[in-house]
């Protein structure tokens, strides 16, 4: 079963970080079939890969299933910078058949053009305190750390998952303030740009809304929300919530799965 759309949208994936949910990443994209994959910045985290980072097979694999799409599907892939990934704000834009390599995108959809970006150009600290972002940065990698371990003591326990970074952002003040303002900033860009829409992430917050008349999509991350964008065939924008989606599409068992991922490697190399 695979569930067919026009346009799939995710961002900030984070490969090379022990938080990323790859796999759960992975089984989405194997799972769904688009003319358009738009992969909207922080897809791979070169900040913790300069620290080391935490690479593993499964990282692999979700380039692998990229470059499958791409090729054996005929899928145009886009990819947007973003600060994570800002090395490549060097070589831009680039173009490969099917695949660019940019700042910023126009989506042609079918109600309407959308702005897509990642978000960051609106994140003064990251733009111009390279050293408090890098700083910032560590802080949260320091807290997702914490999260695990607590995590690992409620699956103990039997109890489900629960974001401690997310609970933070959804109650301090100043991280909904920030976020608001984010919001606002973005819709204006769009606007400015004579979009209806606009489709970014960086915030890790997933949103499907209206703000100030102009159509505010936020695809959210694969650390900790686990959310992506699909643009269905008659122009409906859907915010998937990978909780839902492993219930139409349920996820293997763990040697199960990485059996099916090696044969379906081999088989896109074929």
């Amino acid at each position: 079963m695979k569930l067919h759309v026009r346009t799939v949208i995710l961002s900030d994936v984070h490969l090379g970080t022990p938080d990323s949910k790859v796999r759960e990443a992975n089984h989405f994209l194997r799972h769904v079939r688009c003319e358009k994959l738009i992969l909207n910045g922080d897809i791979i985290d070169g900040w913790q890969l300069v620290r080391g980072g935490n690479w593993s097979k499964a990282h692999t694999r979700f380039i692998r299933i990229v470059l499958k799409k791409l090729e054996k599907r005929d899928t145009q892939v886009v990819y947007l910078r973003g600060n994570h990934d800002d090395i490549l704000a060097k070589f831009l834009p680039l173009e490969f058949e099917n695949l660019v390599i940019v700042e910023e995108h126009i989506h042609e959809g079918a109600r309407g053009r959308y702005l897509v970006l990642h978000g960051d150009v609106f994140d003064t600290i990251t733009k111009n305190f390279a050293f408090l972002a890098h700083l910032g940065d560590w802080g949260y990698q320091m807290l997702l750390r914490l999260n695990r371990a607590y995590n690992a003591w409620r699956t103990w326990r039997g109890k489900e998952y629960w974001s401690l970074s997310r609970a933070i952002k959804g109650r301090v003040k100043s991280a909904v303030n920030h976020v608001s303002k984010f919001e606002g900033h973005i819709a204006r860009l769009a606007r400015d740009r004579g979009c209806v829409g606009v489709i970014c992430g960086h915030i890790h917050t997933p949103a499907d809304q209206q703000v100030g008349g102009i159509h505010y999509l936020n695809s959210g991350d694969w650390v900790e929300s686990l959310t992506a964008i699909v643009e269905h065939h008659d122009g409906r924008f859907e915010l998937i919530q990978f909780a839902d989606f492993v219930r139409d599409f349920p996820m293997p068992e763990e040697a199960e799965s990485v059996a099916a991922e090696s044969q379906s490697a081999e088989l896109a190399e074929t």
